[in-house]
């Protein structure tokens, strides 16, 4: 049984479960950066609920269902002591370059029970959609996230890259638990509309890509150069060429503050996370990805880890100097739609 004291507690969504105030993202296990070792991968997955992680995420769209193919054994084992966290909506074909985004009710019946099969269980305690597509009305949508919640296939529901209107739509057709979308010290455009609606309706933030895809914790300086590739993040705007150079330069304070305390620019990024969520007065479950355990306790570390506000001045002007878009295509994010 895992102790989730350990690194503490934060309620999903207005009345729901709590879960470890830091979670884990699982797609990296399956595809996107490269080969996984999958038997270090389960191991991580071990590690993270001992530490008190208890809030696994990952989507169907990942890997195409081997992602959660892959975590159904670990689920299985672990069933009353996780909450599992899945997602619908983008369309994946045999064309690896094709990504499609459904959100009409059929397609909604048919990704739910696919993923039901697929995890091994009966039912998902968090069922987001992934990407919102404006042609389909979202009471539509909502409606029919709600009806699984009415079937007992779902426990609660959740969505992606909304923007604050759309929010409080969704959560006037049904309660919404969680919005997930990215919130880094290089991403902050959520708290123009997303950020706000989430505490007028109680509805618990959970951050994607807290440490920039890894960016933010120096791992790599240009995408292009250091990483293998297959690597998604090689196309990513921010990441390559002139845009890294820019985009690395700016986290020189990040370096400074993590000298300071004796941590790592990882603990810090995801302390500011934290501690911006605290200003809002915000509840907020962060989803950092790794496969490794190392990475994982590290990560784990930034939970002890307060800045102090002289310290948060330093970092606050970040990403209003960051160079390039979050993706090549930002059609389908809330900010095409602010």
């Amino acid at each position: 049984m895992s102790d989730t004291a350990k690194i503490g507690t934060a309620r999903l969504g207005d009345g729901g479960p709590q879960v470890g105030v830091q979670g884990l993202g699982c797609m990296g296990i399956s595809e996107f950066y490269g080969d996984t070792d999958e038997a270090a991968a389960r191991d991580t997955l071990e590690a993270a609920l001992e530490a008190g992680v208890t809030l696994f995420d990952t989507a169907d769209a990942y890997g195409r269902g081997a992602n959660e193919e892959f975590l159904a054994p670990f689920f299985g084992a672990h069933r009353d002591e996780v909450t599992v966290a899945t997602k619908f909506a983008i369309e994946r074909t045999d064309d690896p370059h094709y990504r499609g985004v459904r959100n009409d009710p059929a397609y909604i019946r048919a990704a739910v029970e696919g993923s039901l099969r697929r995890l091994g269980i009966e039912v998902i305690d968090l069922y987001y959609m992934h990407r919102r597509d404006p042609l389909v009305p979202l009471a539509e949508s909502v409606g029919a996230m709600a009806e699984l919640v009415r079937e007992g296939k779902v426990r609660q529901l959740g969505l992606s890259e909304v923007t604050g209107d759309e929010l409080r739509e969704a959560h006037a057709v049904h309660p919404i638990a969680a919005l997930q979308s990215e919130w880094s010290l290089f991403s902050r455009d959520v708290e123009r509309t997303a950020v706000p609606a989430a505490v007028e309706l109680g509805v618990t933030f959970v951050p994607y890509s807290p440490l920039g895809r890894g960016f933010l914790t120096g791992a790599f300086a240009d995408a292009a150069k250091d990483l293998k590739a297959g690597d998604f993040r090689t196309h990513q705007p921010r990441f390559t060429g002139e845009n890294a150079k820019t985009n690395a330069a700016l986290l020189e304070p990040v370096h400074k503050i993590a000298a300071a305390h004796g941590a790592t620019a990882a603990q810090v990024a995801l302390a500011w996370v934290q501690q911006r969520a605290q200003v809002h007065g915000l509840a907020v479950v962060p989803i950092p990805g790794t496969r490794k355990r190392s990475r994982l306790l590290e990560n784990l570390g930034a939970i002890r880890l307060t800045l102090s506000e002289q310290e948060l001045e330093q970092l606050e002007p970040i990403a209003g100097q960051v160079a390039g878009d979050r993706y090549p295509d930002m059609s389908s994010t809330s900010l095409a739609r602010e």
